[in-house]
């Protein structure tokens, strides 16, 4: 029969042509850390971890992770509102713990601390504390806090208004202007609190928040003195004015001296400006009368803090 024949078939048991086999092209060097297929695990390459976490459920192979004792140090703001924060030393912690106005959360002390604390009471208190090592404060306070070994989780205290503040105390108010620094602010409420001081005024816009920074520079003084917040400090002023108050504002190109125009027949309110741009011009204005300290000309001002403890001194001497 004429047309084409098939190809004899392969014996049975007849061993393929021999022979190099293809290679396959040889992967770019980028591609190697690409990842296995879905459902298997490759070899690790020198981009990936040598070994893979253990499968949920079962604890990898090796010694447990020690655990510290004692309880876990909260995060700050932990176990209360969003405005919580950590007051840190003896008379701070103190003084909040004895101010009946002070929502407090936790109190965290060493073995130490807590004897102190208690002798520097000398009464009990409600919250119980939690011991905890010194170093374990650092996971929760700044580098620089010096704690004496306690902390105190707190709610920032509630506003004051100015017409409760001045008639629960009969001594002078002072009034901040724009001053921004807490460990100014803090040192000014330590002298308030030294001198007798009715309450602190403070822009509400431009004071700082209650802070642990801010506490631990009043050494107590924060629990102590009366912090009022108004939006509007001359309007805060002619408040004052209205309650028969002597409005005189510190500044240094003043003609009279506080000591010559202190009043003897009248409560006083000083009103202090910021370091760098000093009492602002409605500020000013608003006064009763503006007055000065009287320095040597080797130093142009005081810091504010140094400024307003002279100035408190001055208006309840001989008084």
């Amino acid at each position: 029969m004429g047309g084409m024949q098939r190809p004899p078939k392969r014996p049975p048991g007849r061993a393929r042509p021999q022979g190099p086999a293809p290679q396959a092209p040889r992967r770019p060097r980028f591609e190697e850390a690409a990842e296995a297929p879905r459902g298997r695990r490759g070899p690790p390459s020198r981009f990936q971890e040598a070994e893979a976490p253990p499968p949920r459920g079962r604890r990898a192979a090796g010694p447990a992770p020690m655990e510290a004792e004692g309880p876990a140090p909260p995060r700050p703001g932990a176990g209360a509102g969003s405005g919580a924060f950590w007051l840190y030393g003896e008379h701070t912690v103190a003084s909040a713990i004895r101010n009946p106005r002070r929502k407090t959360r936790r109190l965290l002390v060493t073995e130490d601390a807590e004897k102190s604390l208690r002798a520097a009471l000398n009464r009990p208190w409600r919250l119980p504390p939690e011991r905890i090592e010194r170093q374990r404060f650092g996971t929760f306070l700044t580098e620089d806090a010096v704690h004496q070994g306690v902390a105190l989780l707190v709610e920032p205290l509630e506003p004051v208004a100015l017409e409760d503040a001045i008639a629960a105390s009969d001594g002078p108010v002072l009034l901040l202007d724009q001053v921004t620094d807490p460990r100014n602010v803090g040192a000014i409420l330590r002298s308030a609190a030294a001198f007798g001081a009715a309450c602190v005024v403070l822009q509400d816009r431009h004071a700082p928040p209650e802070t642990g920074a801010l506490a631990r520079a009043a050494s107590g003084a924060l629990d102590i003195v009366p912090v009022v917040r108004e939006v509007n400090l001359s309007r805060a002023i002619a408040s004052l004015q209205k309650s028969g108050f002597w409005v005189m504002g510190l500044t240094g190109d003043a003609s009279r001296s506080l000591a010559q125009a202190r009043p003897r027949d009248r409560r006083v309110a000083l009103v202090l400006g910021a370091e760098d741009t000093g009492l602002r011009r409605l500020q000013r204005e608003t006064c009763d009368e503006l007055v000065r300290l009287p320095i040597t000309p080797a130093m142009e001002s005081l810091n504010v803090a140094a400024a307003a403890a002279v100035a408190l001194y001055e208006v309840i001497r001989d008084a």
